[in-house]
């Protein structure tokens, strides 16, 4: 199994940034996926879940303002995320957990200036 996540960087309070994961070694279609974030300090934290059925599920700290959505032909997780707020500012991972066992993506670092 191999995630990576990218598409972070640094962007001004109220703007937006899209995340990507591109998933491999697993069959893709039928797994729940989940993105985490990991703020300086604090714990790893559940973002946003989508299931195979596409039905999603937030963290209400984020409710309105993140998408998660899924790409089930192009093996892509995406974490479409608006009015981006300083406390957002962290390192996303997305996630898989299958079989008993959890698999983590190498993070991609979201830093949100004031």
């Amino acid at each position: 199994v191999q995630l990576q996540a990218y598409g972070g960087g640094m962007v001004q309070a109220g703007g937006s940034l899209r995340l990507s994961c591109a998933a491999s070694g697993f069959n893709f279609r039928p797994n729940t996926l989940d993105w985490y974030r990991q703020a300086p300090g604090q714990q790893r934290e559940l973002v946003a879940t989508i299931t195979s059925s596409h039905a999603p599920d937030y963290a209400d700290s984020v409710k309105g303002r993140f998408t998660i959505s899924r790409d089930n032909v192009r093996r892509q997780l995406y974490l479409q995320m608006s009015s981006l707020k300083p406390e957002d500012t962290a390192v996303y991972y997305c996630r898989l957990a299958l079989q008993g066992r959890t698999w983590w993506g190498q993070g991609t670092q979201v830093t949100v200036s004031s």
